[in-house]
């Protein structure tokens, strides 16, 4: 599967799996977030704590997702799709 083939599988589970969607919507979150912590010139250990344990949920959050693409295209497969 290429790289569009799989993008246009993501924009599908995002419009047909409430599951994913919510999984993507979290995942841009704390993308967003850790922009605004990466921006800092000087964070304090608050926030240094935060971008750590940012990182591990938002790359949870990905195997998570690609999870649910990687069952999803076996199914394909088995389906003979």
């Amino acid at each position: 599967m290429s790289f569009s083939d799989t993008e246009a599988l993501r924009q599908q589970l995002m419009a047909h799996d409430s599951q994913f969607a919510e999984l993507a919507q979290t995942h841009g979150e704390f993308e967003q977030r850790l922009s605004e912590l990466a921006a800092l010139h000087y964070p304090s250990v608050e926030e240094q704590m935060e971008e750590a344990t940012l990182k591990k949920k938002k790359l949870f959050l990905k195997d998570q997702m690609e999870t649910i693409i990687r069952r999803y295209k076996e199914h394909e497969q088995a389906a003979g799709h």
